[in-house]
């Protein structure tokens, strides 16, 4: 990663990091219930979670697995989420700082590497993913969830305008054909995927960002003034003047180490 982007994602993430842990979308859902049962059937002894965010995945993780690494790029983000799992009883999640293009594990040393809702924030994910396959062991697992590129040109810029407004560190969300082929030039074998929505209310996925209300409304009239047929791809809710939600389709992938 960029020295530049990483100050982008720790000027984003560091002074809001506890609107993550607090987060009704991040601490569950059908997307991380998904995620730990593939996990829970491959019965791993290391996991690393490699963007760990407020920590949910690391502590849904800390119920399958022995020995749990939390590792994330923002180290104020790590703290809340170090505040979090230990406060529900969790005493097997390690906490480490650090880039995802650069992990500092041993090789092979993990059974299972997780990354829930954090790849379009990766500078460069083929990068990102070559790392995460060489800390695998030779048949481990690599759990995937993140937000899905839209096929459709005019979607996928419109959504990207959207991220971006809202959160300046995000880069982009990756269609399905980009994220296989990361995986496969990795040496990562696909053996599961699943795409679900996920709901975002409005209110609490600017607030989360602790937008300002010029930059709220500015991003309101952008998605009032987009075409409708564009808007339906992300299931936007209009009521009169006021946006209420939308729904990002999340890729999960499943993905192993020949």
């Amino acid at each position: 990663m960029t020295e530049g982007h990483a100050r982008r994602v720790q000027t984003q993430f560091g002074t809001i990091a506890q609107a993550y842990v607090e987060s009704a979308g991040h601490a569950g859902g059908e997307d991380l219930e998904m995620l730990v049962a593939w996990g829970r059937a491959l019965r791993p002894r290391r996991v690393l979670d490699v963007a760990t965010g407020g920590g949910h995945t690391a502590l849904a993780f800390a119920g399958v697995a022995p020995r749990v690494v939390a590792y994330d790029l923002t180290e104020p983000m790590l703290a809340a989420a170090r505040a979090f799992v230990s406060g529900r009883g969790a005493r097997s999640v390690a906490f480490v700082a650090g880039d995802v293009e650069a992990l500092p594990f041993r090789a092979e040393a993990f059974d299972v590497v997780t990354c829930r809702i954090a790849a379009h924030h990766f500078a460069n994910p083929a990068r990102a993913v070559r790392q995460i396959a060489s800390v695998l062991r030779p048949g481990g697992s690599f759990l995937l969830q993140d937000i899905l590129g839209h096929d459709d040109a005019a979607a996928n810029a419109f959504i990207l305008e959207v991220e971006r407004r809202r959160d300046p560190s995000h880069v982009r969300s990756y269609r399905a054909a980009e994220w296989k082929a990361f995986l496969r030039a990795a040496g990562l074998t696909i053996m599961d995927e699943a795409v679900v929505a996920k709901t975002r209310p409005w209110e609490d996925w600017t607030g989360r960002t602790r937008m300002t209300p010029t930059a709220k409304n500015a991003l309101e009239e952008f998605v009032r003034a987009t075409p409708e047929a564009t808007r339906r791809a992300f299931e936007f809710v209009l009521d009169g003047e006021r946006v209420r939600s939308f729904a990002d389709r999340m890729i999960l992938i499943r993905a192993d180490r020949d």
